[in-house]
């Protein structure tokens, strides 16, 4: 039994794991799992639960909420991890076996011991940062723990991010470094160390210009919101850019490889933004393509003569095209919903998903402000789970939901009804068809063959379609031929647009990856290698070191995340580009050997 704290508050047994509903009881127990193994005080725990203003019987109903999590644990058979009254308050006992906060931290200390060299120092800080698995304390409902804890608590991973990000400098793996910075730098802008960190890794890999445009853009960002300089390495840095300088090995001078670094005065985290508006258009989808039998399924369902709500899920694996069929579908039914269409963002820019009570109050007042009358549309976009959508059901007399997730969402089904569109990859003759309409078809009509190629490199899904019709079109005089040779060397790292990050199949990929269990997220890795033509779970269970029961689970949990198809009776299947991404990242994984 384990308490996962990094993400939403959680008990795992074995490969099964709860995500605790929001409660008072829940509260208490992040409290007490916070601070595990110490004495935490009524007034703290009081605090926790109700906020500054606690009720007058606040004492009493804190044992109230002990007795309620003494029964919780009860009910999961936690055994392990006894909550404590002692004088003064409360204490629960936990270690890294049954806690991941005390494991995380664990193998951070693990990681800075001496005599570890610079590969075994990255293993365990990669094996650490594993650990978190989603938005921090997204169940618990604390304004305290909040402001006061999940701070702090991003800020050690940010720094344990830094310190991977500077071991893979100092190891000469800047590329696995830039598919980290990428992100960390746009979620983060005003964090330096990562900006000066990608800027390293750029010019180390041979990319002067981008390097210096990175600057450029870090430093207009440093004056404009902040009104201050960048650092003083972050200026060094420069320089030697500029004059072409040999950088020598990463961590010397410029850098600060395995070592500890505070922020520059001034930046550190970036503030967190606040939070867009719950309520947007529905954006049109450009040349949009195939999908015909569900497109025409769910415009008739949409649009039939009713007064109850309904309810469409549009699942699949992540870049399978659920957002642009939802928005397509969205625009041809505009004349049935008289009330409005319009598009809610389940998670936000840095995929961290928004939950689902604050997002349904803030919709609600938002149709408020309108005063729209009449049925409405609400595209709920990237859902992470039933629960968070649950709050939004159903969309009042004649209304309806298009969701769309990752997750296939089985038991929002179960609870609230509605059809289920479950989405595969493009024939190539679709695959052949967007093409067409995104190049023309004189461009694909003159190199039928290479049009085919292309459309098998990006294993006939949308988005990696889109992404090599984007660079095709910022380069007309490019044959398809030579891109698709381009693409072939290696289809992953080159799908996606230098001036768009987002728009990349590996971060896409990563994102998805990031919000499963480690052990679920290993298991698709090890996957990857079994049969293109499908396993049964008996193969599954060899790839895992497991009975067949405990990989059925695990392979089931894959499928309804969209990183397998299909599954018992029939085989699992893995779809081309997803087998590529598994097998990179074990590729990746392999222990570096000494020369």
């Amino acid at each position: 039994m384990r308490f996962q704290l990094l993400g939403p508050l959680s008990i795992a047994d074995g490969p099964e794991s709860v995500v605790l509903q929001p409660s008072k009881p829940t509260n208490l127990l992040a409290a007490l799992l916070l601070h595990a193994n110490g004495v935490v005080s009524a007034d703290h725990l009081q605090q926790a639960i109700w906020g500054e203003e606690q009720p007058a019987t606040a004492k009493a109903a804190l044992q109230t909420c002990v007795l309620r999590l003494r029964r919780l644990f009860a009910k999961h058979a936690v055994t392990e991890v006894p909550i404590e009254a002692v004088p003064g308050g409360y204490r629960i006992t936990a270690g890294p076996r049954t806690l991941d906060l005390i494991a995380f931290r664990e193998q951070v200390r693990q990681a800075a011991g001496p005599a570890r060299d610079a590969a075994a120092r990255l293993r365990l800080l990669k094996d650490a940062l594993s650990l978190w698995q989603g938005p921090l304390l997204a169940n618990v409902r604390s304004d305290v723990l909040h402001r006061d804890v999940v701070p702090r608590l991003a800020e050690e991973r940010l720094r344990v991010v830094e310190r991977v990000c500077d071991l893979e400098l100092s190891l000469g793996r800047c590329g696995e470094a830039l598919t980290e910075l990428w992100g960390v730098t746009r979620e983060h802008p005003g964090y330096e160390r990562f900006h000066e960190q990608l800027i390293e890794a750029l010019y180390r890999t041979g990319r002067q210009t981008e390097a210096l445009a990175e600057y450029r853009r870090i430093k207009g960002y440093l004056l404009d919101e902040l009104g201050v300089d960048p650092s003083p390495a972050l200026r060094r840095l420069e320089l030697a850019i500029l004059r072409g300088d040999d950088l020598g090995p990463a961590g010397d001078d410029l850098g600060t490889a395995g070592g500890e670094r505070p922020p520059a005065a001034g930046t550190g985290a970036a503030p967190k933004p606040a939070p867009p508006s719950p309520l947007s258009s529905v954006p049109v989808v450009p040349s949009f393509t195939g999908r015909a039998a569900e497109v025409s399924a769910m415009a008739a369902r949409l649009t039939e003569d009713r007064d109850e709500a309904v309810t469409v899920l549009v699942s699949g694996a992540p870049g399978i095209g659920k957002s642009a069929l939802a928005h397509h579908v969205a625009h041809l039914v505009r004349d049935a919903f008289p009330g409005g269409r319009y598009l809610v963002r389940m998670s936000g820019a840095d995929g961290v998903p928004r939950p689902g009570d604050e997002v349904a109050a803030a919709v609600a007042a938002g149709l408020r402000e309108r005063e729209r009358s009449g049925r409405v549309l609400l595209v709920l976009d990237d859902v992470v789970d039933a629960d968070q959508v649950r709050p939004l059901l159903p969309v009042g007399p004649g209304g309806a939901a298009v969701v769309t997730s990752r997750m296939g969402l089985a038991g929002l089904i179960a609870t609230h009804g509605g059809w289920v569109h479950r989405l595969s990859v493009f024939t190539p003759d679709e695959s052949d068809l967007m093409l067409r309409l995104a190049l023309g078809a004189e461009r694909v009509e003159r190199e039928p063959e290479a049009a085919r190629r292309l459309g098998e490199l990006c294993g006939h899904f949308p988005l990696a379609l889109r992404i090599a019709a984007a660079r095709l079109l910022t380069r007309p005089e490019l044959r398809l031929a030579d891109c698709a040779d381009w693409l072939a060397d290696d289809p992953l790292a080159r799908l996606s647009l230098t001036d768009t990050p987002g728009m990349s199949v590996d971060r896409v990929l990563n994102g998805a990856l990031e919000r499963l269990d480690p052990r679920h997220a290993d298991a698709f890795v090890r996957t990857g290698a079994l049969s293109a033509d499908g396993f049964r779970t008996e193969d599954g269970a060899a790839a895992l070191g497991g009975c067949a029961a405990e990989a059925e689970g695990v392979l089931e949990r894959l499928a309804d995340s969209g990183f397998l198809e299909e599954g018992p009776p029939g085989p699992y299947r893995m779809h081309d580009l997803l087998r590529r991404y598994a097998r990179r990242i074990a590729e990746r994984s392999r222990p570096t050997e000494k020369v």
